[in-house]
């Protein structure tokens, strides 16, 4: 490990205690690295406005700091074990480059702002990206529910209740992942908030430009006070992750009916080859392991952000605890938004069995709508609904699920879902 950044004489460091202290800190860090290196740039620009660092010095910062994400991106910079952290290594490269240019670079930060800015960058990133994600699948889940509705069981109970349709299945999920988008939308928006500048959490005795570094890194507003920065670390990351899991929990309900429908028992659904795999020892399976994989999502981001929560029982300031809170948003994020980049096309690709789903509506789910029909023309609901449970599979005999769909006039339901507001909705996350 390189020298450290706080390193003071007189002061042993022992091999497996620093080991402990670092854990998978410096592999972690590269996810944040590109986000860390912008920053710095702001900072060096607002150090500049002061007078702290000269522009010639802050020119020369500015261009070691894009060759450094340039190297790291390209794979001539490696973020490894020589290094405490991401932060460290950008100053050593800079103090390697530049000498005592680089040795100012750090003036009026912390890491703890340091990495409070680059994980608000990351999470900014993320919640672009699971907006896309669920407006790729409201899209095509909208697009299909617009297609000839195909009668489909619908259930309470996981038992046969009424008549529903394909249609009526994805305009259900396409409204849920409208919402997801604008939830997405609506959390990035309230984390947007620049924590650079407040330093270890008590600001400091410079008249940093603060509002420059806010405007230089896109953010909407500044993070004014430095306690409530701190306050802010792991409470602005569950946000984050609850808007996540929110889509995610979506998709375990979306999955588990594919689950089921893709039964032998069932068989109302044929999945794309590639969504499912084989047995290791049954030549006879294919197994639909990715709706599985899917349906689980939800437990590994849930935890992620059970883990974060569970470290945040701490008082104000910044406690070292926080650092295992940039493992398990890692993990949460990244494996939440993979599992939801896989949706769109599976769901477009996915097949209807017609024939086995229509001969799986049975007389007896037409009961609700023979007793609408009596109290619509004038029996007491309750008397109509008793006489329709006595005799449901009789007053069943002769409709057909078209028109019982057709008559389904509600708002929402199966001759009226409402899907040019639901497309509205959506288009309005584009303007």
């Amino acid at each position: 490990m390189s020298d450290l950044l706080w390193q003071k004489a007189g002061v042993e460091t022992n091999a497996k205690i620093m080991k402990f202290l670092a854990g998978d800190d410096v592999l972690l860090d590269r996810e944040f690295f590109l986000h860390d290196i912008t920053a710095s740039k702001a900072h060096v620009e607002g150090l500049a406005h002061i007078g702290v660092v000269s522009t010639q010095e802050a020119q020369d910062l500015k261009r070691e700091l894009d060759a450094l994400a340039e190297d790291f991106r390209a794979g001539r910079f490696v973020l490894d074990e020589r290094y405490e952290d991401g932060h460290s290594a950008i100053e050593a490269r800079l103090t390697e480059r530049l000498g005592d240019a680089g040795r100012r670079v750090h003036t009026g930060r912390s890491r703890n702002d340091q990495i409070l800015v680059a994980t608000r960058l990351w999470l900014k990133d993320a919640l672009a990206a699971l907006e896309v994600h669920c407006r790729a699948i409201a899209e095509v889940c909208l697009q299909r529910a617009a297609q000839p509705a195909i009668p489909l069981p619908g259930y309470t109970h996981l038992q046969r209740a009424v008549v529903s349709s394909t249609a009526m299945w994805f305009a259900g999920f396409a409204e849920g992942f409208v919402d997801n988008a604008w939830r997405a939308r609506q959390t990035s928006a309230w984390i947007d908030a620049n924590p650079l500048g407040t330093a270890a959490g008590y600001g400091v005795n410079l008249p940093l430009d603060r509002v420059h570094t806010t405007k230089a890194l896109g953010f909407a507003r500044m993070q004014i006070s430095p306690i409530y920065a701190q306050l802010s670390r792991g409470k602005f990351e569950m946000a984050a992750m609850e808007a996540l899991s929110s889509a995610l929990l979506d998709t375990r309900r979306l999955a588990w009916d594919l689950s089921l429908f893709t039964t032998a028992e069932f068989n109302f659904v044929s999945l794309p080859s590639e969504y499912t795999t084989g047995s290791s020892i049954m030549p006879n399976k294919r197994n639909p392991d990715v709706v599985e994989l899917l349906r689980a999502s939800y437990a590994t981001v849930a935890a992620s952000r059970c883990e974060i929560e569970q470290l945040l029982s701490l008082p104000s300031g910044y406690q070292r605890d926080l650092q295992f809170s940039k493992g398990s948003l890692f993990h949460g994020v990244t494996h939440g938004l993979a599992a939801l980049e896989l949706l769109p096309d599976l769901l477009a690709r996915m097949q209807w069995n017609e024939p086995v789903m229509r001969a799986a509506i049975e007389p007896a789910m037409y009961a609700t709508d023979v007793a609408i029909e009596q109290a619509a023309a004038g029996v007491p609901f309750r008397d109509a609904y008793r006489a329709a449970a006595e005799a449901a599979t009789a007053t069943g005999q002769g409709r057909t699920p078209e028109a019982s769909l057709a008559a389904r006039t509600s708002p929402g339901a199966g001759n009226d879902l409402h899907l040019e507001a639901l497309k509205e909705r959506l288009a309005h996350l584009t303007h």
